[in-house]
């Protein structure tokens, strides 16, 4: 039987025990990579479960990012203390998990200052990172310190590669503006998934993911109401963040909104929110029924 206080009192004394041990010391630089990934799992988390504070901390997380990480070209650098930016330039995951942060931001909150902040980023990827003979994708940039022989790992892990992280930012901003330049190095890139899958599935996870989402089209969602504070918005808003449709996408916004070009020529149906399900800008009939958008968003 479950006895809440006898676990509370362990974990007490646990707790007392440790604060008696030297205390390691404490990694506190930020590192762009890792934070885009934070910024993604606590955007789509907060939606998730209703989780405000969650969306909070992912909008001040990327915040810090634009502000210390960001210069005036739009390159990252790699890590930052204290609020100072590092010396050393981002590498190819940074700019391509932040990316993928700043993408799910977008979808989460609604505003497209992040999907135009994911598309300076995504943006590099292609002139610097990108090999545009192959559409191999190299860890370090070309303008990068020259080595021996220029790093390119696509191999993924507890975290992933730098190349499948591009890929899916490179899809998803494609799903979010119709960019078909995005969207062949975005399939490009994929090509290593083909050889690398049947072999060692293990460490390609997030590229077969990717995979799968580009096969599936992926799915847009555009959600357009009267405001973002519409209750009947909000409901289909919801839904679509709750789809499980592989690597869909979303943008939400008023009909005559220019901060997703996924929104436009996309009209209210009948004074009412509605909700667009769509592959390479080519959709659906819309809906207004949360029901009906979930279940379009299950269908194969």
């Amino acid at each position: 039987m479950f006895d809440a206080e006898k676990i509370a009192s362990v974990k007490r004394r646990l707790l007392d025990a440790r604060a008696l041990r030297p205390a390691p010391g404490r990694d506190d630089k930020v590192v762009a990579a890792w934070n885009g990934l934070a910024i993604a799992a606590l955007a789509e988390t907060g939606a998730y479960f209703d989780r405000p504070d969650l969306i909070e901390a992912a909008l001040g997380a990327a915040d810090l990012l634009v502000r210390v990480h960001l210069d005036e070209h739009a390159r990252l650098a790699r890590t930052s203390r204290d609020g100072r930016a590092g010396a050393n330039s981002g590498v190819l995951e940074d700019y391509a998990d932040v990316a993928e942060g700043f993408l799910a931001l977008a979808s989460v909150t609604g505003e497209g200052v992040w999907l135009d902040f994911a598309g300076l980023l995504v943006g590099h990827v292609l002139a610097r990172f990108t090999d545009p003979k192959t559409g191999a994708l190299y860890d370090t940039a070309a303008d990068a310190e020259q080595l021996i022989r220029r790093p390119q790992d696509p191999t993924d892990n507890a975290t992933p590669s730098g190349w499948s992280a591009a890929a899916g930012a490179l899809l998803g901003y494609a799903a979010q503006t119709g960019s078909e330049a995005h969207r062949t190095a975005a399939e490009r890139a994929l090509g290593v998934v083909q050889a690398l899958g049947p072999r060692v599935p293990r460490f390609i996870g997030w590229g077969l993911a990717v995979a799968e989402a580009l096969l599936d089209g992926p799915r847009e969602i555009a959600v357009v109401g009267p405001s973002l504070t519409d209750a009947a918005t909000t409901a289909l808003h919801r839904t679509a963040l709750l789809g499980t449709a592989p690597g869909a996408v979303v943008a939400v916004g008023t009909p005559d909104s220019e901060e997703f070009p996924l929104l436009a020529d996309r009209p209210l149906v009948s004074g009412q929110a509605a909700a667009y399900v769509c592959r390479d800008f080519t959709c659906a009939a819309p809906t207004t029924d949360p029901d009906r958008l979930r279940t379009a968003l299950e269908s194969p």
